[in-house]
């Protein structure tokens, strides 16, 4: 039996697309990107601060059943049952903030949303 060579490509390409791990994995209390880290999170009760270099650059703070993300004390971000929404309406998901970003979801979804504003490079 001949397989046409177009399933055979997809699945080659459905498969490499399955191997890639994201960019960014966090250890610990650290974020790594290349074995190198580049964000730290620093945790206060339920809420936490992703820092680089040593300085803040956007917070998670739990509010009731929502995490606000937050960058100088305003909020930029909602997340909420695996969504993430911007001014009320949805933006992402937390399972799209995992690919690029492995580690737990409310870290992956804040540091996509600083990502995506610009906040981080």
């Amino acid at each position: 039996m001949r397989i046409p060579l177009a399933i055979v490509i997809s699945l080659s390409v459905l498969s490499s697309a399955a191997l890639a791990s994201p960019d960014y994995q966090c250890k610990g209390d650290r974020v790594e990107k290349g074995g190198l880290t580049k964000f730290t999170i620093r945790r206060s009760g339920s809420d936490f601060a992703i820092e680089k270099n040593g300085s803040t650059v956007g917070n998670g703070v739990k509010r009731g059943s929502k995490r606000a993300v937050e960058v100088s004390g305003s909020t930029k971000a909602t997340i909420e049952n695996g969504k993430i929404e911007k001014n009320n309406l949805s933006w992402s998901t937390v399972a799209d903030a995992q690919r690029e970003f492995e580690c737990e979801g409310d870290v992956a979804a804040t540091l996509w949303v600083l990502f995506k504003l610009g906040i981080l490079p």
